[in-house]
């Protein structure tokens, strides 16, 4: 229905309906003009003189004039509802037809893949461990792709600055990350600056290389000189609360954590004194400055000398080169794995045929036995496919938050 006097339509709550005439709730204001449910707009827009003057001058009520509607027919909702489902098929058919176009341009993407350089990005400087690994791949992608694959050192902020260049990067397929577990694992629990999230910015492709640390003592310091075992370090420890002193590369390092998480597993509390890296950790040690280190595999021609006493290696497996020396876990505490490892990523939007052929290719390098003897000085090889690499990231990572909580540990 439509209103005269307030010059807008009206809703039926609005309207009085006579056998004959519907009439506007501002034209009989006297009969109901304390209702709130009949008032048209006019009543609300007139301010209170308005409704002053109605009603000492009555008006006579206004005939309702009704809003002609548009014909509608069968036939005409018919042919709209045949419309939209035509619209809808042309729709989905241009989908199809785009997914069906794309399907041949990405697989030539990958058969032609690649056609000039590609850079690698390490986050530490040259001849480290990760720069090591990441030349020794580059080296045979580069023969076996036809494209030279450049090691490019951006150190500091432990690997932040390379990866976060990598995260910006285009995801073209030409620019790759080495970086090593604690630049995905750790970073973002112990740097509130970071800029990069290594699950949303990245696609992991495989580790290379898996670096155990050896939890070893001095044989020759006489408070250490009759810890042989876990179980013994354990003891020593508990019947001295808070006294012995244990050494790593640094507040925050993977050495660190390592032995808060076995302190944590077994129910002990011991000193940190952190040094300046790991070798001047190692150093500390042997001058008897701490009674314990959680060492990277530099330790073990110490071990193999006796300059050094291996209770036990922090990794799921035994250590080739130390196959006596038992794992935490096997020492008494199920599932302690942690150790050093050194992979590869592309950007998070790089193409699925690039990934699968850059993933294909590093694991068969990893594998070539001269490629294997090269990386034999970083470590185990250790090849995953991507499922399995996002797995143990996503372990990591949140048991490493974990300890970071429990021991109240801040970044330098």
């Amino acid at each position: 229905m439509f209103c005269p006097t307030s010059q807008t339509a009206l809703r039926s709550a609005q309207v009085l309906v006579l056998p004959s005439t519907g009439y506007c709730a501002w034209g009989c204001f006297r009969a109901f003009c304390f209702e709130p449910a009949l008032t048209c707009r006019a009543t609300e827009l007139r301010g209170a003189s308005c409704v002053e003057t109605r009603l000492r001058n009555p008006v006579r009520p206004l005939i309702m004039i009704p809003e002609r509607a548009a014909p509608t027919s069968t036939h005409t909702r018919r042919r709209s509802l045949g419309r939209e489902r035509m619209q809808r098929t042309a729709r989905l058919l241009a989908v199809i037809a785009g997914l069906c176009a794309c399907a041949p341009a990405t697989e030539a993407l990958a058969q032609k893949y690649p056609t000039r350089p590609i850079k690698i990005m390490v986050g530490f400087s040259a001849g480290g461990p990760v720069d090591v690994v990441a030349r020794i791949i580059g080296d045979r992608l580069g023969n076996k792709l036809g494209q030279p694959f450049v090691v490019e050192n951006r150190a500091g902020a432990n690997g932040m600055i390379a990866a976060e260049g990598v995260a910006r990067a285009d995801a073209d397929g030409y620019t790759m990350l080495a970086c090593n577990s604690s630049t995905i694992t750790l970073n973002k629990t112990l740097f509130k600056d970071i800029r990069y999230d290594p699950e949303k910015d990245f696609a992991p492709l495989t580790t290379v290389v898996s670096a155990p640390l050896v939890l070893v003592v001095n044989p020759e310091n006489p408070r250490t000189a009759d810890i042989k075992t876990v179980a013994d370090l354990v003891a020593a420890a508990r019947a001295r609360p808070g006294e012995l002193a244990y050494g790593s590369g640094g507040n925050g390092n993977l050495a660190h954590l390592a032995m808060e998480l076995l302190g944590q597993k077994a129910g002990i509390k011991m000193i940190h004194v952190p040094y300046r890296g790991g070798a001047a950790s190692e150093v500390g040690i042997l001058a008897q400055e701490v009674l314990a280190v959680f060492d990277p595999l530099s330790a073990v021609p110490l071990v193999k000398a006796g300059k050094l006493r291996a209770l036990a290696v922090s990794s799921a497996e035994r250590l080739p080169s130390l196959p006596d020396v038992p794992t935490v876990a096997e020492a008494g505490y199920p599932g302690f794995d942690l150790s050093f490892w050194v992979g590869f990523f592309m950007p998070k939007a790089t193409p699925a045929p690039i990934l699968e052929a850059l993933h294909r290719e590093i694991v068969a390098a990893a594998r070539d036995p001269a490629v294997a003897e090269k990386l034999g000085s970083q470590g185990v090889v250790s090849v995953l496919s991507p499922a399995e690499y996002a797995a143990k990231i996503a372990k990591e990572t949140k048991e490493l938050a974990e300890v970071v909580a429990a021991a109240n540990i801040k970044a330098e």
